[in-house]
């Protein structure tokens, strides 16, 4: 009985992992001794799903020109600055990670505990122990211990540095610049992605039009691939199906 109902769930598991690749499998036979493609150029805010960013932002404030005055109040900049400021403006975003993390914890506890009734008789009358006693001639006695020793580590070195240019794809209220970047290399058979989005402050970008990663306010920061060499990286379809519906 047990075994019909797993090779059943199998069969469900296998059939519904083909479905869901089924379209995937076909794209990656149609591109057996070819090139992956590289994306085309669209307008992220056409794509479906895209969202403009709403964040908390001051009242906004009209321009006022003071009487015979070449200055505006609230202009940044006596002359026109060439920096990003706004929608479709480019700017390169210097992209520069290195993290490290060194942790160690080790936990040890234990316990040793000791149980003695005590009592040789039950209301006068010798009884036989409940269970083998180190005293035969008493009713009830435990003995029990108990030790843990645990120990973890974690030990991260990531660093990543490049360049990449990005698009002002919305500018707040408060004059903040909402920037995504997208960038593609295709090295033989293996295409390298990399993708950076986020919320930067004029003020934030230098005189040569570029701006820090680390100075990018909800950053997002994808770097990753496809390809011959990632397909092979990665377990087949129907494994991770299985890995996720089994439970054993």
């Amino acid at each position: 009985m047990y075994r019909s109902l797993r090779l059943a769930l199998m069969a469900s598991v296998s059939a519904s992992a083909l479905l869901l690749v089924g379209c995937s499998s076909l794209e990656r036979l149609k591109l057996i001794g070819e090139k992956p493609p590289l994306s085309s150029i669209d307008n992220p805010t056409a794509q479906p799903g895209y969202k403009p960013v709403h964040m908390p932002m001051p009242m906004p404030q009209s321009a006022t020109y003071n009487p015979n005055s070449l200055w505006r109040n609230g202009s940044r900049a006596f002359f026109k600055d060439q920096r990003a400021h706004q929608v479709g403006d480019i700017l390169t975003v210097t992209v520069n990670i290195t993290d490290k993390a060194n942790i160690a914890n080790e936990t040890q506890r234990s316990r040793d505990t000791k149980e003695d009734s005590g009592i040789d008789s039950f209301f006068g009358k010798p009884k036989v122990p409940i269970m083998n006693t180190p005293t035969p001639t008493r009713i009830f006695t435990s003995d029990s211990t108990t030790s843990l020793d645990g120990k973890g580590s974690v030990n991260r070195n990531e660093t990543l540095t490049t360049n990449v240019a990005g698009v002002v794809m919305q500018v707040l209220p408060n004059g903040n610049l909402v920037i995504e970047g997208k960038q593609e290399i295709r090295v033989n058979f293996e295409v390298r992605e990399l993708i950076v989005a986020g919320i930067v402050r004029p003020e934030d970008i230098q005189s040569d039009n570029t701006i820090d990663s680390t100075k990018i306010a909800e950053a997002r920061i994808s770097y990753g691939g496809r390809g011959q060499l990632t397909d092979v990286q990665q377990s087949r379809y129907g494994q991770q199906v299985l890995d996720v519906l089994l439970p054993f």
